[in-house]
């Protein structure tokens, strides 16, 4: 593979991962609104979140470059690249839903589209690369499709709670939601 035609891939996978990573930066204020949110006791730290992020859009990067210069058709490279735009532009939506609409509600559900097309990015990357599909999945299950959703749920639960005047109770392995 000439070397050229894998450096404009790859530069072209950094513009990608620096545009998503800067506009989902962008919509993401941990002000004084993000941290009224009762957050669930086993968050990670925020500073844990760049390194992780960090290595997320690496890997994605890595997959991105991998199944672009597999495509054997123009057509190929476009559905790719239409599918990682579309990822893209899912994810920094979220950003934008949870952190300025500041709608949890509404990200949680966000991530239906999100895992949709996590999906079919993986299926598109098999197609041309087993390791690219590969790498997407390592990037994406330990990121925010399982995590973040997961922490949304228990703030909608307890803002729901909070408003309502219930309280959210463990009984046994599991959480009850009761009148005072």
């Amino acid at each position: 593979m000439p070397r050229g035609r894998v450096a404009v891939a790859a530069l072209w996978a950094a513009l990608g991962v620096i545009a998503v990573a800067g506009l989902g930066g962008l919509a993401t204020d941990l002000g004084p609104w993000y941290r009224a949110l009762k957050q669930p006791w086993w968050q990670p730290p925020d500073w844990a979140f760049g390194p992780a992020w960090s290595l997320i859009y690496l890997l994605s990067a890595i997959a991105a470059v991998r199944v672009w210069l597999r495509a054997q058709s123009p057509r190929e490279r476009a559905q790719w690249l239409a599918a990682l735009a579309a990822n893209g532009a899912i994810n920094v939506f979220w950003s934008w839903l949870f952190f300025k609409a500041r709608r949890p509600d509404w990200a949680l559900a966000e991530v239906v589209l999100l895992w949709l097309s996590i999906v079919l990015l993986i299926v598109l990357a098999r197609r041309h690369d087993v390791m690219a599909a590969l790498l997407l999945v390592k990037s994406k299950d330990g990121r925010g499709t399982a995590f973040p959703p997961a922490l949304e749920v228990g703030m909608v639960c307890r803002g729901h709670c909070l408003r309502e005047g219930l309280i959210m109770r463990a009984v046994g392995d599991r959480m009850i939601i009761a009148p005072p």
